[in-house]
């Protein structure tokens, strides 16, 4: 069994945090110095290692290869006002991550290895934390199926891992958004909720497409009328309407985001009145005729909070102008503020390393 008192720690001889410039930080170009390994095999998780940055040596029979068991996670870590290394809601993501292996047919990952281990990865490689705000360290837990077998059925070994990379923003200007009524991402039933590899595989294609056509990111739309909006390739999705602001509700095709949470609890606490709930895209194109939609945002770990400056479906272009950003541009502020230290965490949020 798994000791939350010991993790093996092999460091590297010579760290490469030389080549971290930061000035010029590129989201997922460059790993910190180690990353955190735990093998599953014979029902029970190994001891897991903390050992250098480095390649995998895997057979070409490897069951996630093939049959696509892969989950992940998305999570960053911080530097306080005193310049501790912090973690945003790890917790969250750990239990999030246990329902994608329940749905995947994966093993649950102990407490000890996902947030014991990222906390003692994180507190090994402090220095590869960017301070500047709008930058951080980009934690990506994730697991993978490793039985050397090609035959279709759930595995019996898997290797957990978490990689690191110093991140500035996922996305370096507002975003330009096609609203997608002809592919599906999720349908009930299926893995729509879960952070699966296979979701994100299956999106490349319409994603190039719209790329294409000068678009940064697809909007879904339900998969049995193409009305009602899910969320975004990368992110959840919000919308300012008149003085509310409306989320999909969630179910099983929509992820269950953690920023989301957060920015949810924040403007509740704030006073505004935030509404989970099917949304259809007529309701959001009528409100942008009537000149009741203000603006619309996204919200993710990688992408934190990004601003919707246009959104176009089929031949209806909504322009969102900046002057209209003041609840989303508040929220992101006060997220900013809690994740570096320079409010009082009051939700129990943030972890130190």
């Amino acid at each position: 069994m798994v000791s939350a008192m010991y993790i093996k720690v092999r460091k590297v001889e010579k760290s490469r945090i030389q080549e971290l410039d930061l000035n010029n930080i590129q989201f997922g170009k460059l790993y910190a110095d180690h990353m955190l390994v735990a093998h599953y095999e014979n029902g029970e998780w190994k001891q897991p290692e903390i050992v250098p940055f480095d390649s995998l040596s895997l057979s070409p029979a490897t069951t996630f290869m093939h049959y696509g068991q892969a989950i992940f996670e998305g999570v960053k870590a911080y530097k306080n006002q005193e310049g501790e290394p912090v973690i945003f809601r790890p917790y969250d993501n750990w239990k999030r991550m246990n329902r994608s292996a329940e749905r995947m047919g994966m093993p649950a990952v102990p407490e000890e290895i996902f947030v014991d281990g990222m906390r003692s990865l994180v507190s090994l490689d402090k220095d590869w934390i960017p301070t500047e705000e709008g930058t951080s360290l980009y934690l990506r837990p994730f697991m993978i199926a490793t039985d050397e077998f090609i035959g279709v059925k759930p595995a019996e070994k898997f290797t957990f891992l978490i990689i690191t990379s110093p991140a500035g923003p996922y996305y370096a200007k507002p975003v330009s958004i096609y609203v997608q009524d002809e592919y599906v991402r999720a349908f009930p039933g299926g893995i729509g909720f879960t952070k699966a590899a296979g979701n994100y595989g299956a999106s490349m294609y319409p994603t190039a497409q719209i790329r294409k056509m000068g678009y940064d990111q697809i909007l879904w739309t339900d998969g049995f009328e193409h009305k009602y909006v899910q969320e975004i390739g990368t992110m959840n999705v919000f919308f300012v309407i008149g003085d509310k602001v409306i989320t999909p509700e969630l179910s099983e095709t929509i992820l269950a985001g953690v920023t989301r949470d957060s920015v949810i609890t924040l403007l509740r606490e704030k006073g505004v009145t935030v509404e989970e709930r099917p949304l259809s895209i007529d309701e959001i194109a009528e409100a942008y005729k009537n000149h009741q939609l203000k603006e619309a945002f996204g919200t993710g770990t990688a992408a934190s909070i990004s601003h919707i400056a246009e959104l176009t479906y089929h031949d209806m272009h909504m322009v969102l102008p900046q002057e209209d950003w003041g609840i989303s541009e508040w929220v992101k502020q006060e997220m900013n503020n809690i994740r570096y230290g320079k409010i009082a965490d009051t939700h129990d949020w943030i972890v130190k390393a």
